[in-house]
């Protein structure tokens, strides 16, 4: 086994998980990067100042999350960090909600934390270490009206990071999320225009980058389980 710390960061091809790559692999850590796009992941991996691996890979797939997992213990032997940031939402009336946005929008949001983490767990215990950090959204305690799908996801996936927290507790897993508010990225932005929300109203990607990676490296301490609430301006 590699003694390079390695950490997976999914939704790295742009906003927040570029910005939590390029810290961590500040940090030292080899980052596995994951999105649907090799063009905005292979731009990512070119900010990065140490060792990454890029992983094209869509999400809401179970199998090729399965496929990721096996592909990055047979590279590296280990992993260290898992950092959720990948998210989906449309911005939708509760009348408009299909079966098809809702289930996109629960596989990545929820279903992808919970099969990543459930895919890492056997490598954690073997280590007997492990931090899993997830980002969630304020939108689980003032809900956008049209983000009523998008919210119901993100405080399920609040819920399993308490649960996380507490079965990793005897393993030495440790888990947080963290609940931004607005944030300057390309998914607020294909909802909200500047009008709407000024940029000046909005967190940028490095302020929440910043407390994620601290979460991950210990700096920053935190209850495990809890879900930290970062306010727009």
């Amino acid at each position: 086994m590699s003694d390079l710390k390695v950490a997976i960061v999914t939704g790295a091809g742009s906003g927040i998980g570029r910005a939590v790559a390029v810290q961590l692999g500040a940090e030292g850590y080899c980052v596995v990067l994951v999105s649907r796009g090799r063009d905005s992941l292979e731009a990512t991996a070119e900010l990065v100042d140490g060792e990454t691996f890029v992983y094209p890979a869509d999400l809401a797939d179970a199998d090729t999350i399965t496929t990721l997992i096996e592909d990055v213990l047979a590279s590296f032997g280990r992993v260290d960090a898992l950092v959720h940031v990948a998210g989906y939402s449309e911005l939708q009336t509760i009348d408009a909600i299909t079966a098809q946005t809702w289930r996109q929008t629960v596989d990545v949001n929820l279903g992808a934390a919970v099969l990543l983490t459930a895919g890492v767990w056997p490598t954690f215990k073997k280590q007997n270490s492990g931090v899993v950090v997830n980002v969630s959204s304020m939108a689980t305690i003032d809900p956008f009206p049209g983000l009523s799908a998008y919210a119901a996801a993100k405080i399920g996936l609040n819920l399993f990071t308490s649960c996380t927290a507490k079965e990793g507790k005897d393993i030495g897993v440790r888990a947080v999320s963290v609940a931004p508010g607005c944030v300057e990225t390309p998914m607020l932005r294909a909802m909200f225009d500047e009008q709407m929300i000024p940029n000046d109203k909005t967190l940028s990607p490095e302020e929440v980058a910043d407390v994620i990676c601290r979460c991950v490296t210990g700096d920053r301490v935190f209850e495990d389980g809890e879900t930290i609430v970062l306010p727009s301006p």
